[in-house]
């Protein structure tokens, strides 16, 4: 494990001895410095993780020093020590960004133990900016093409305003990297992100999940539980799927837009938030509210700012930079080598209908990348519906009877000849999951109930298939 480096500022001798012996005893590498200026150099040139600095030094005083340190190295923890100590000093040289004032003279504990906690704040800090710099890559708006720079152009717009936003598009196009990317340049980017997916949550749970509830307020409510719109306060709320939310629901989130207030299940008291609400759906809502499925009042307050996202098929020049982005993503996360792919196949990747989007291009990218050993991906690595598009359609046909009640008469399912038994597999699931959910009007729980599995399943399955009313309706 490598040493913490200290830098060490002071024009007494016997001081700058007496620590750099203190701090090598604990395995700490020291540099030393007599003036101000020495001592800036060295920062610049030695990069420390700590500086102790002295007040009182000819020439260039401490604090003048501190100054420029925190200008110069933002993040560098400095430790001021003086033997003139007075509670001005000590305030001004917090007001400068100090992180301890010690007078003089002090214990070797003392020191140590105030160096351990700016040390451990710095190594804190710095992984949570790691940690961050991760998340903002992995939620990063890959492209150029002039579809995608319209979408940013009304992020920019957004982002700084409190305004609602409605975001429209296909399942798959990246609806919520548009939700962040607003979050993260707004004044609430501080502040919490909260996400909902209003389709994923069951009708007599998604009100407690929003709202919040009362212990005992229902059966099974063993402790008092906070909504997630208290979870956001002062930040910003993600309703994803807002298409999917019953009538009760959505008249109670019109509410808080209206009010600024929710209420808790179970409770007669209002509670205020300040919460920045933005929705997404892949429904048209305006058809809905023809259907009665949406109420008008509240598709109004969510579309001040609509932003209407275009599906990958619109914007084919994005996809080279998409695939090596996910390449070079699933390298890192998986500590592989990077690998390179070849024109063709990229060529191949930019003719495919994306159906999924960006969502089946990022599944497509991972599977390649684990299924292929080779340095360079090329055509033969891609799946055989993305080297040969149109032979999912026009290529020869593999009939496979399917068993039906009895009286109902025979049936058949059409999937794609060749290929692996894999994919068979799986076109002959996404083609039955297809049928039955057109036949049952694309009600999820009816759906679910009628081939007996379990709601949570056929959502992974709508997942997993890419499927959505409007691709496949």
């Amino acid at each position: 494990m490598p040493k913490f480096r200290i830098l060490v500022i002071d024009d007494e001798a016997a001081i700058r001895d007496s620590l750099r012996m203190t701090l090598e005893y604990e395995g700490y590498e020291c540099i030393l410095a007599a003036t101000g200026p020495e001592g800036l150099t060295l920062a610049d040139r030695e990069l420390p993780d700590l500086v102790l600095l002295d007040v009182k030094m000819p020439g260039m005083d401490g604090l003048e020093v501190l100054e420029r340190l925190r200008a110069a190295h933002e993040t560098l923890p400095v430790i001021v020590v003086s033997g003139h100590g007075t509670i001005s000093t000590a305030v001004e040289a917090t007001k400068k960004g100090a992180f301890d004032f010690i007078e003089k003279p002090f214990a070797s504990d003392r020191v140590l133990l105030s160096l351990r906690h700016a040390l451990d704040q710095r190594q804190l800090r710095d992984e949570n900016r790691t940690l961050k710099r991760a998340v903002e890559v992995r939620h990063q708006m890959i492209g150029d093409s002039a579809a995608l720079r319209s979408v940013m152009a009304a992020i920019g717009k957004a982002a700084p305003t409190n305004a609602t936003v409605l975001i429209q598009g296909e399942s798959g196009v990246g609806k919520e990297l548009v939700a962040r990317t607003i979050h993260r340049n707004s004044l609430r980017s501080r502040e919490r992100f909260v996400q909902v997916n209003c389709a994923a949550i069951p009708e007599e749970l998604i009100e407690s999940e929003l709202f919040g509830h009362e212990k005992g307020s229902f059966t099974g409510a063993t402790e008092k539980q906070t909504g997630k719109f208290e979870q956001a306060d002062r930040g910003t709320i993600f309703l994803d799927e807002v298409g999917d939310m019953s009538a009760k629901t959505q008249a109670k989130v019109l509410r808080v837009l209206q009010e600024g207030e929710v209420e808790r299940l179970g409770s007669s008291r209002t509670i205020k938030v300040d919460v920045r609400v933005i929705a997404a759906t892949n429904k048209n809502l305006e058809a809905e509210i023809e259907k009665g499925g949406f109420r008008e009042d509240l598709y109004f307050r969510l579309a001040v700012i609509p932003i209407q996202v275009p599906p990958l098929r619109e914007r084919p020049e994005d996809i080279p930079q998409l695939v090596r982005h996910y390449m070079d993503y699933f390298s890192r996360e998986n500590n592989a080598r990077p690998r390179r792919i070849t024109q063709a196949a990229l060529e191949a990747l930019q003719r495919y209908r994306w159906k999924g989007n960006i969502r089946e291009l990022r599944n497509t990218v991972e599977r390649m990348l684990i299924m292929s050993s080779a340095d360079v991906i090329d055509l033969a690595d891609l799946p055989g519906t993305v080297r040969s598009p149109g032979s999912a359609s026009t290529a020869g046909r593999t009939t496979v009877a399917t068993a039906q009640a009895p009286g109902a008469g025979a049936s058949t399912l059409d999937a794609a000849a060749g290929g692996t038994l894999r994919e068979f597999k799986d076109n002959a699931e996404r083609a039955f999951l297809v049928a039955k959910l057109r036949e049952n009007g694309w009600n999820i729980s009816k759906t679910a109930e009628v081939i007996d599995t379990p709601r949570s399943n056929l959502y992974k399955k709508l997942e997993q298939y890419q499927l959505s009313q409007e691709s496949d309706g």
